[in-house]
């Protein structure tokens, strides 16, 4: 089911970042789950990674939470849980509708407009905790309207969205970092030395406790693949100690059970087509292609080089992206982002020509923009070759994964490559 007829495109609005609008609209719906605590997740790459382990670690425990995440990859309610019940197509469009006259008054943008309805949600089924996924930004995301926000988990800071956030490491650590609030607790683990010092110099300028935390230990198990997975868990890990501390019932098992047992599809996901073996993962700027770039190391026959099936939206760094991602036996296929302006072999050669003998693309590709055909048709190819001995990994861009998750091309793994 869409929601086309509540919810405008995000391409037609374009980015309009302002936190005026959501205080006005949750101050006149008398300030929905205003009293509810929230765990708010800012940062670049990892967010809903560590939304996640912390939804679940809570869940496990019996506090009712609610969890606001986005992007969403094949459906909208994915985006809006109590505990781990997805908001229903029925609901959503319930409390959608009672809000369009708020919307129009208040020229919500489409993200505002659903953390809203999250928000009414969330107070409807009397939820004890908050967990609320940042979109791009911080110092104007909506979720910094919710006026309780006494934990904030950082996630990984890198360069994307550069046109909103500013061109550098600074500036776009700045915009997150300002929706910490005085006497919040932050949470992060490394960060660049650049952010780690704007993160340091914004708790110290408002009254905040910034502490940071090192990776969990291999004895811990995480649902979540890949080794990055477990500097996210030990801020999810620091997060919950301190709803502990705050008199909560949340128990070292319980996180312990939550963590094994948190599912966030899309993020290193091991996937089988025709029974062969793929990956898929949402990396889509150059920090996550780095992260990306590290788990090769833990793969079997990487070294032999590994084939990328990459779709990579117009206005990201995609030559960035390749250089961290592209070893000298490796290839990459260039396919479009379903209904955007994408990158394009003959773009990237004409970036670094000496991409020239490992760009592939179909030939047929430009006179047919279906992407997720594309994506079999080179799975195909793979297997008239002979099906190479590492796993080809499938990136680049979390509408290609939820296009293909949406029409079935890919079916679940159960390889688990941590």
């Amino acid at each position: 089911m869409t929601f086309s007829d509540l919810l405008p495109p995000f391409d037609q609005r374009g980015m309009d970042l302002c936190l005026d609008r959501m205080v006005r609209a949750l101050k006149i719906l008398n300030q929905p789950c205003g009293s509810i605590p929230a765990v708010q997740v800012i940062g670049t790459n990892g967010k809903g990674s560590i939304a996640t382990f912390v939804h679940s670690g809570l869940v496990t425990a019996g506090i009712r939470t609610g969890l606001t995440t986005s992007p969403h990859l094949v459906d909208w309610t994915e985006r809006i849980r109590v505990d781990h019940q997805q908001i229903s197509h029925s609901r959503l469009r319930e409390v959608l509708v009672a809000l369009q006259p708020l919307a129009k008054a208040e020229a919500l943008t489409p993200f505002e407009l659903l953390i809203t309805a999250a928000l009414m949600h969330f107070a409807a089924e009397k939820v004890n905790w908050l967990v609320l996924e940042a979109g791009l930004g911080g110092r104007l995301d909506a979720t910094t309207a919710h006026p309780h926000r006494p934990l904030l988990a950082v996630a990984s800071i890198g360069l994307d969205h550069c046109e909103h956030l500013g061109g550098t490491l600074t500036a776009v650590a700045e915009e997150k970092a300002a929706a910490i609030q005085t006497g919040a607790i932050v949470i992060s683990a490394d960060q660049p030395p650049e952010v780690a010092a704007v993160l340091q110099q914004r708790c110290t300028q408002i009254g905040a406790e910034l502490s940071w935390v090192a990776p969990l230990s291999s004895d811990w198990r995480l649902g979540l693949n890949g080794h990055v997975q477990r500097s996210n868990a030990a801020v999810a890990k620091a997060v919950l100690e301190q709803i502990q501390a705050m008199g909560w019932k949340l128990d070292h098992a319980s996180i312990r059970r939550g963590f094994a047992t948190a599912h966030w599809p899309g993020r290193l996901q091991a996937m089988t087509w025709r029974h062969h073996a793929v990956l898929i993962d949402g990396a889509h700027n150059p920090a996550a292609a780095e992260a990306l770039s590290q788990e090769r190391h833990h793969w079997p026959h990487a070294q032999e080089g590994i084939i990328w099936i990459l779709a990579i939206q117009a206005h990201k760094q995609a030559p960035a992206m390749l250089k961290a991602l592209l070893h000298s036996k490796d290839e990459a296929w260039i396919l479009p982002v379903p209904g955007h302006r994408s990158w394009t072999r003959a773009m990237l050669i004409k970036a670094a020509p000496a991409w020239s003998g490992q760009l592939q693309e179909l030939p047929e590709q430009p006179n047919n923009p279906d992407s997720t055909e594309a994506v079999v048709k080179v799975l195909e190819r793979l297997d008239q070759k002979g099906w190479p001995k590492a796993d080809p990994v499938i990136a680049g861009s979390l509408y290609l994964l939820g296009a293909l998750m949406s029409e079935g091309r890919l079916a679940p793994g159960s390889t688990s490559i941590n």
